[in-house]
């Protein structure tokens, strides 16, 4: 378990917009993890389409045999107590003190699916473009950090994210936003219309137990698994919650705020109208 972080973890941050952290969760926790995402992947199998309940919503299509292929689960910790302990542990709440101080709200909680063979690619994008409405977050290029857990290994063959280095400090980039990110393929056409060289994109290798995290200016995607395993991705977003109107709370002065009675408003703008069980 790792207890110390790169003493240039600031300085990298700020410099290339990402950064990683090697172990840190260890063999054992992860396994542990991984089996609380197999349940929710079991049950995203079962419900057959996509469903939401409130916030929790399972991504689920088609395969071209007509078997159900899960995607995406957002917001599981309302649901699997062992997913919501893993956001809040308080080496993340270490880890992002430099970043962005001790009171944080949290917007992203979802885990990503690749399984072999299956298009589960994402198009190049900034999360800037998915943080709305807009007026609800403010500063967002030093207050939000999006944090990424390996699963299982993440290699170019696995699909492993792939990251443009300094491109947060150029902004909003306007990239194409005229697809669907989730299950299109990355372009070099975007990346150039954008001024980026696809030249300068990196892999982001990484064991299970690394912990990558990222800017949310920072231009990145991921391809397609052609590996024989399949590829979790535990995500959390966490945001200085002075600087955001929505979202759970995650930590205040360092320690960890358990979910409250009633979930907040995310991003599920008809969350208070329509937040009973119903599929999508």
């Amino acid at each position: 378990m790792a207890n110390a972080y790169p003493e240039d973890l600031v300085t990298r941050y700020q410099r290339d917009g990402y950064a990683v952290i090697r172990g840190f969760f260890d063999v054992d926790e992860i396994a542990a993890i991984g089996a609380a995402i197999d349940q929710l992947h079991e049950e995203g199998v079962r419900h057959g389409r996509s469903f939401r309940h409130g916030n929790l919503f399972y991504n689920v299509t088609p395969r071209e045999d007509g078997e159900p292929l899960v995607r995406m689960a957002q917001w599981p910790s309302y649901h699997i107590a062992a997913l919501n302990a893993v956001r809040l542990d308080p080496r993340f709440a270490r880890l992002l003190q430099p970043l962005l101080g001790s009171n944080l709200k949290q917007i992203i909680n979802q885990v990503h699916w690749k399984a072999p063979g299956s298009l589960g690619d994402f198009a190049w994008h900034q999360d800037s473009r998915f943080r709305q409405p807009q007026w609800a977050y403010r500063n967002l290029a030093t207050s939000y950090v999006q944090t990424g857990l390996a699963i299982d290994p993440h290699t170019p063959e696995s699909g492993c994210m792939r990251f443009i280095p300094a491109s947060h400090l150029r902004g909003d980039l306007g990239l194409d936003c005229s697809t669907e990110v989730l299950g299109t393929a990355m372009s070099d056409a975007a990346l150039k219309a954008a001024s980026l060289s696809p030249a300068d994109a990196i892999d982001v290798t990484l064991e299970p137990g690394d912990l990558a995290l990222w800017n949310p200016y920072l231009v990145h995607g991921s391809g397609t698994n052609r590996s024989g395993h399949r590829r979790r991705l535990y995500i959390n977003g966490y945001v200085r919650a002075e600087d955001c109107d929505r979202g759970e709370w995650a930590f205040r002065d360092g320690e960890p705020v358990p979910l409250g009675p009633e979930p907040a408003l995310v991003h599920y703008e008809e969350l208070r109208e329509r937040g009973e069980p119903h599929y999508v």
